[in-house]
């Protein structure tokens, strides 16, 4: 059963824990003996271990048969599927200098796999490669996933692993070769990955040891297609109470698979005898926190102390629960100024109270500022509110005159004609004739009738200025009086480079040039952030700079923190910060960015071939902001550590219509 369920969103594969086992020929047992002590899948091999192709002559007759774990009647269709994945004899070399080995692998690695799709399973995991030296491997796996069908292929990877040059003692599970110096688990898979050209069926399955790299090194896979995590029992300490736990390193690395969808799988034996208790009995976990402890199964304490980690992060916030269904989702951006808005995407966005209520602050603060105390009942305030939409920030305006006891006059101004239907009837229902003018207009082509004490404007892209708002404002600040005050009064743009295994194979998945020359809107989840992020263009408004354009260039070099490791960049994260007015800001760049606020997800920016980052190496990167007569656009690329094409030249492939 399910390790438990966090709310009525919650449909993460992490919520279901396996179990690695040995060969068995009774498979049904296993299962329900796996089954009643908790675990919702089990990890077996489907061959048994000292099978060897080349010590089974067949004659002509062709009657030998395979030596698996029962026929495939042992099971049910639906067990097979939901509750087995395969395990890849482990044996298994096929960059050996023996070649009957390297042939007598390659036989069963095909065989294995072949009744593991005549089975139906959803995954098999492989056999740890054994060393850099992968080429042959590589190449039959990937001639393999040119006719798989849907099954995955989980790659196991230990998280540390010694240099094979320097010792041939392999430990069967972990594929830690010991002794020697350790390097890069993260370098064994990408060569991998690489030579079987990113296909989106090979996924990865981490071996957790009881050593673990840097915070950093281990970041890296959550750009990855991480699909389990194999604990081992040796991994774990025991508490004051004698039951076992976790380190806090470990805790830590177990809260990121579980908010990433990874599964756990349990593996190993009880290492040290469990106190003596009832049938039922409360345990304490690392932090002292009690879980139920059910003796009747020896990795039942470890299965428990999981599930209790999982509890412990609570029911997922509103927020996440929202955002589920966007999670790595590549939408196209909004064209604002081409395309009119539906009805679903205003409702969409003004659910999101916390921006109105950052809006409202502003307002407040600049209608304090700009009428003292003993002019407030005196002073008609013009707000004109550019880009009104169905009026959230109309109503939010007004709020905020109604606490400061000032007196506004609102323009409404929106292009949208179905929008103004709203603000017409919206205006009745509120009784805000006398307050409210609605004008059906292009902000850019309006002739005011007078000039703004403050202009207020929602016209934010994920990049800040990727819908336009800086030519908006530009156009309509020739009726802002010189004093005049814009909400928002500046906004910076950031990118960061990203590891993105999902979004790359989504965007390589369309099989052409334009899609990686594309910005794409993306609820950005399965990612590793490499770097900082840093600031690329920023606008201010008003705009009183002689030199008008809004035209940008940046330049900019990444330092990867030293401990992190060989990357591969996919591409580029961007975010916005935006000053509304003084101190009250809007963003989502992730230093600063603004709780609880979902209007606006990131923005992507892909590269039509990843690049390979040693360690150590910076990262030079290039962004422009192009402007022409009837659309804008941007260009970027890499200079180091190798170059890259420079995308999207002329905006070819994607650009904003003005």
């Amino acid at each position: 059963m399910p390790l438990v369920q966090r709310g009525p969103g919650d449909k993460s594969d992490s919520r279901y824990c396996g179990v690695e086992s040995g060969f068995e020929d009774d498979v049904a047992h296993l299962l329900a003996s796996n089954l009643s002590a908790g675990f919702d899948f089990m990890v077996f091999p489907l061959i048994e271990p000292n099978y060897r192709p080349s010590l089974h002559k067949v004659d002509h007759g062709g009657d030998f048969v395979l030596p698996v774990s029962g026929s495939d009647l042992i099971l049910s269709p639906s067990q097979w599927s939901s509750h087995v994945v395969g395990k890849i004899s482990s044996w298994i070399d096929l960059d050996s200098v023996d070649e009957v080995l390297r042939l007598d692998s390659e036989i069963t690695l095909k065989q294995e796999i072949a009744w593991a799709s005549h089975l139906s399973l959803q995954a098999c995991i492989l056999p740890s490669p054994r060393g850099a030296h992968c080429g042959n491997y590589a190449r039959c796996i990937n001639q393999i996933l040119q006719g798989l069908n849907n099954m995955q292929l989980w790659l196991r990877i230990p998280l540390e692993k010694s240099d094979p040059d320097v010792d041939d003692n392999t430990s069967e599970n972990s594929g830690h070769l010991g002794g020697g110096r350790v390097i890069d688990a993260w370098e064994m898979w990408n060569t991998f990955r690489l030579l079987c050209e990113h296909h989106c069926q090979l996924s990865l399955a981490l071996d957790i040891l009881s050593s673990l790299p840097s915070a950093n090194s281990l970041g890296r896979w959550f750009g990855e297609p991480v699909r389990a995590a194999i604990v081992h029992t040796n991994s774990f300490l025991t508490n004051a109470k004698g039951f076992p736990c976790l380190s806090k390193p470990h805790q830590k690395l177990m809260t990121g698979f579980f908010n990433h969808s990874v599964q756990i799988i349990l593996s190993g034996k009880l290492q040290r005898k469990v106190p003596p208790v009832s049938s039922e009995h409360l345990g304490a976990d690392h932090d002292g926190n009690c879980f139920e402890v059910m003796p009747s199964d020896p990795l039942r304490p470890y299965l428990n102390y999981i599930g209790c980690l999982y509890q412990k992060m609570g029911p997922l916030p509103e927020q996440e629960r929202f955002e589920l269904n966007y999670r790595d989702f590549l939408q196209s951006p909004l064209q604002p100024l081409m395309d009119n808005l539906e009805a679903q995407t205003y409702e969409t966005f003004e659910k999101d109270t916390v921006k109105y209520s950052q809006y409202q602050r502003a307002v407040h603060k600049a209608l304090l500022d700009r009428i003292p105390d003993e002019k407030a009942s005196s002073v008609i305030t013009v707000l004109m509110v550019v880009g009104a939409g169905r009026g959230p920030l109309v109503r939010a305006s007004l709020q905020a005159a109604e606490e400061t006891g000032r007196k506004l006059k609102v323009y409404a101004v929106e292009k949208n004609p179905n929008a103004v239907v709203t603000l017409h009837s919206l205006i009745k229902i509120e009784g805000w004739e006398n307050l409210v003018t609605v004008v059906s207009s292009d902000m850019r082509c309006w002739d005011a009738p007078e000039k703004a004490d403050i202009l207020v404007s929602e016209l934010l892209g994920s990049f800040g200025d990727n819908e336009l708002s800086p030519e908006c404002l530009d156009g309509a600040q020739r009726f802002l009086k010189p004093d005049g005050i814009s909400i928002p009064s500046s906004y910076t743009s950031f990118i960061q480079p990203v590891t993105a295994s999902r979004l790359y194979n989504d965007v390589r998945s369309h099989k052409d040039m334009q899609h990686f020359e594309t910005a794409y809107v993306v609820k950005l989840h399965r990612v590793a952030r490499l770097a900082p992020s840093q600031p690329v263009f920023t606008f201010v408004h008003p705009n009183n700079s002689t030199e008008k354009g809004n035209q940008r260039y940046k330049k900019m070099l990444f330092e990867i923190p030293s401990d992190t490791g060989s990357t591969l960049v996919h591409g580029f994260a961007g975010y916005f910060d935006a000053t509304l007015y003084k101190d009250v800001h809007l963003g989502i760049e992730p230093s600063t960015a603004t709780p609880n606020m979902f209007s606006w997800f990131a923005i992507f920016f892909p590269l039509r071939s990843p690049i390979y980052l040693p360690s150590g190496s910076p990262l030079g990167v290039h962004f422009w902001r192009c402007c022409g007569a009837t659309k804008v656009w941007y260009e970027w690329c890499i200079t180091a550590p190798t170059p890259s094409p420079i995308h999207n030249s002329n905006g070819r492939s994607y650009w904003v219509g003005l």
